[in-house]
């Protein structure tokens, strides 16, 4: 790729922009076509459909159409968005609410890579034959749906590794079906994020799309340098957690403080710290070298066989166990300290577990640029 290449990039169900700070941390020119995340607030508008956007004369009154009817249904604030647009350079009416009322014709031709995660649903009433008509009826279709209209060069997909062998492999064998009906060329496999550089044990499903044929391979694992606790505020002071010249992570082991509202309480530590019963047992274990995988709901504070717990001072006793702040959450994912949070501390947490980690898609990215499908 020419070092003068400005790659168009879009994104749909976006969240706090993994994809984009990917390349932010990267330093490869970019521009954001658009983004697409509704932040999981979901209305009912029977009497509207992808035709009646369709009809619309541009793209700017097609989203304002979209922006009225969700203000006209619901009162509740799209956090995600609110994240979104404060970290990432892109005009607020490319930002759009509902992937089900995108126009991906809008964006024909005009995107070099578009990147998505649906959320996983079951396949299971489906066959696996006809292509993209098979996953009419879920977000996955809407995903397919925008890369038959966009066209884009290359797309990545990312989802949960258990969708692979879900329903019997069913589930997957109609996922690409669509990509192979679709006419791309896929690359996939499950990647763990402590293979690519961040201390955090994270399973992902991902597929990479090709337009035409390429040269391409998912990136190898490589050494992880890190552990977990170098990825605490305590070790590593907030603005000491940064990215050298080449993207990789940087970090200065300067102590910092952490407020007390994040130690356990005597009764949420004799809850954590239990390990469970029968089917349901997970030995409670803290200060781990490699975290468990950040949860979207870690903010629940769920036993320490499920999520992350640490001591300062290594002791497991009473009044020196705490969770993780959600700033150690998001360095987790692999967003260094310039990421802006802006949500409380719910949402904060919330959004890094729904989150792809940052540094495997670096290692994607570079694999992408180095096989040339943009020259």
């Amino acid at each position: 790729m020419s070092d003068e290449k400005i790659l168009n990039v879009a994104s749909v169900f976006s969240g706090i922009g993994a994809f984009e700070f990917a390349l932010k941390r990267l330093g490869v020119k970019h521009d954001i076509v658009f983004a697409c995340d509704n932040g999981e607030i979901d209305i009912d508008y029977p009497e509207i459909d992808l035709n009646t956007i369709k009809k619309l004369k541009s793209i700017d009154e097609k989203h304002d159409f979209v922006e009225a009817l969700y203000a006209s249904k619901t009162r509740r604030t799209n956090f995600v968005k609110k994240s979104y647009l404060e970290n990432y350079k892109i005009n607020p009416k490319r930002f759009f609410e509902d992937i089900k009322l995108l126009d991906g014709t809008d964006f024909k031709n005009k995107v070099d890579i578009l990147v998505g995660g649906s959320p996983c649903q079951s396949f299971s009433s489906v066959g696996s034959q006809a292509g993209l008509e098979d996953a009419r009826g879920t977000l996955f279709y809407e995903y397919a749906r925008l890369i038959k209209e966009i066209q884009p060069k290359v797309f990545i997909y990312e989802n949960v590794r258990n969708l692979y062998n879900h329903d019997h492999k069913k589930t997957w064998r109609v996922i690409k079906s669509v990509f192979d009906s679709l006419g791309y060329e896929i690359h996939y496999d499950i990647l763990n994020a402590a293979d690519y550089g961040v201390p955090q044990i994270r399973r992902r499903l991902f597929v990479v799309g090709f337009k035409n044929s390429v040269n391409f391979a998912l990136p190898t694992p490589i050494n992880l340098r890190f552990t977990m606790r170098q990825f605490l505020e305590t070790t590593c002071s907030y603005g000491n957690f940064k990215k050298t010249k080449s993207g990789r992570i940087s970090i200065k082991e300067v102590p910092g403080e952490i407020d007390d509202k994040y130690t356990l309480s005597p009764l949420l530590y004799n809850y954590v710290m239990r390990g469970g019963t029968g089917n349901f047992y997970q030995r409670p274990e803290i200060n781990l070298n490699i975290a468990r995988t950040i949860l979207k709901t870690m903010g629940n504070r769920h036993r320490a066989g499920v999520d992350n717990y640490v001591s300062d001072d290594f002791s497991e006793d009473l009044g020196h166990v705490r969770m993780l702040t959600e700033r150690e959450a998001h360095r987790l994912m692999g967003f260094t300290d310039d990421y802006k949070i802006v949500v409380s501390r719910c949402q904060a947490y919330k959004q890094a577990g729904n989150s792809i980690v940052v540094d495997v898609l670096m290692a994607i990215i570079k694999n992408i640029i180095s096989s040339k499908p943009f020259d």
